[in-house]
């Protein structure tokens, strides 16, 4: 039901943008303000349509389960990779991290970012704050190791690939306590 208000939504949306022009090039002094409103109504309202029904379908319980299945395979995924990255970081030159961590991490990165809503709509607020805070400390941790690497700081590309690895895995606990 809810899929098919998207089409109105956007007829709507452009209705009233289409509507909110012409009452603007109607007379060069001065704007209608009433019928000007009455458009952005109607534009607004699409708006809400949309969103309506993209919040419906984002929170289905078969689409929540399998992006809350996700989020856990993608982190364990990026923790896996980051811990072993880690343990061999001595090994590796220091030019050769970034296209390490381009290899390793981008699809899972993507997708736990693609179905982190998931946490918020069957977990609650909260849990979702407490997992992405130390999800998004780890992220930056990373891509300060990667810009370390780029210009070959070995000292800084080990503090932040451990700083990394340590963010990740506390929002992988934070995820399992939800399990």
């Amino acid at each position: 039901m809810t899929s098919h208000l998207k089409i109105p939504g956007f007829v709507l949306v452009t209705l009233g943008f289409v509507g909110g022009v012409f009452c603007t090039v109607l007379d060069e002094t001065q704007v209608p303000w009433i019928p000007f409103a009455m458009v952005t109504a109607v534009g607004l309202l699409g708006v809400g349509l949309i969103r309506y029904t993209d919040k419906q379908h984002s929170q289905t319980e078969h689409i929540v389960g399998a992006n809350m299945e996700t989020v856990r395979q993608r982190l364990d995924h990026i923790v896996s990779n980051i811990t072993q990255l880690s343990e061999d970081k001595t090994g590796i030159n220091t030019y050769d991290i970034h296209p390490r961590i381009d290899e390793l991490f981008t699809d899972d990165l993507t997708a736990f970012v693609e179905a982190r809503k998931a946490i918020a709509y069957q977990h609650g607020l909260q849990a979702y704050a407490d997992i992405m805070s130390s999800f998004a400390a780890a992220e930056r941790y990373l891509n300060r190791c990667w810009s370390a690497s780029a210009d070959g700081y070995v000292d800084e590309v080990h503090t932040y690939l451990e700083r990394a690895a340590a963010q990740f895995q506390e929002s992988q606990a934070k995820i399992q306590k939800l399990a």
